[in-house]
C-alpha cells in the first residue's frame, strides 16, 4: 500500500507553519507521498519550504494554482504551461493532471447520483463546457511532457470521473475516462516520462 498524505493551506484558514506540522505528522505515521494542495498563502513560499523539508515523494495538482486569482472561464493554456514549468522547476516529483476527462464524456455523467466529486475534474468540465472545446490538459498533454521530461516529474493521471458512490461506481463515465488515461500512459511513455 502506497500511503500519499494531502496537505495544504487554503484561502481561508491555515498556515505553513501548521502544514509543516501536517507534513511532519504523516511522515511519522509511514507517508510514502506527500501532496501540497495549498490553494491560498504565497503558494511559492509555501512549495518551496516543503520540498526542501520533505524526504519523501512530493507532489501538487497544478491546476490548483492556475485557478487561484482567476475564473476557470479564464484558464487560458500559457498559464497552464506556465504553472506547470515553474513548479517542475521548484522540484516537485509529480504533478496530478486531469487529462482524461474529456468533452465527449460530459454526457455520460447525467445519469450519475453524484455527478464529478473530483475538484480537478470539475474545473475541467466547467471549462470546456464554457469553451465548447477539449480539456485543455489533454490538448497540451505532449506540451506537458516535454516539461515533465526535462525536469524529471512524474504523472499521476488524475480520475476526473472518480465515482462518488457505489452506485456510481464503474460506470460508462468511469470506463471512458480510463480508456483515455490508458492512451495518455502509452504517450507519456513513448516520451519518456513515468
Amino acid at each position: 500500500v502506497k500511503i500519499n498524505a494531502n496537505i495544504g493551506c487554503s484561502s481561508v484558514r491555515s498556515s505553513l507553519d501548521g502544514e509543516i506540522e501536517k507534513m511532519k505528522v504523516a511522515l511519522q505515521a509511514g507517508a510514502d507521498a506527500m501532496m501540497d494542495l495549498s490553494t491560498g498563502g504565497d503558494l511559492d513560499e509555501i512549495r518551496q519550504k516543503l520540498i526542501a523539508l520533505c524526504p519523501v515523494m512530493f507532489g501538487t495538482v497544478p491546476v490548483y494554482e492556475v485557478i487561484v486569482g482567476r475564473s476557470v472561464e479564464d484558464i487560458d493554456y500559457k498559464t497552464i504551461l506556465q504553472i506547470v514549468e515553474k513548479q517542475a522547476k521548484q522540484g516537485v516529483d509529480f504533478f496530478t493532471i486531469h487529462a482524461g476527462l474529456l468533452r465527449e464524456h460530459l454526457e455520460l455523467v447525467s445519469s450519475r447520483l453524484f455527478g464529478i466529486v473530483s475538484r480537478g475534474g470539475a474545473l475541467m468540465a466547467k471549462w470546456m463546457v464554457h469553451h465548447n472545446k477539449q480539456n485543455p490538459m489533454y490538448e497540451l498533454f505532449d506540451d506537458l511532457c516535454d516539461i515533465m521530461r526535462e525536469y524529471d516529474v512524474c504523472f499521476s493521471l488524475g480520475d476526473g470521473l472518480r465515482p462518488g458512490c457505489i452506485a456510481d461506481a464503474t460506470d460508462a463515465a468511469q470506463i471512458a475516462e480510463l480508456r483515455t488515461l490508458g492512451e495518455l500512459t502509452q504517450r507519456a511513455q513513448e516520451r519518456a516520462v513515468r
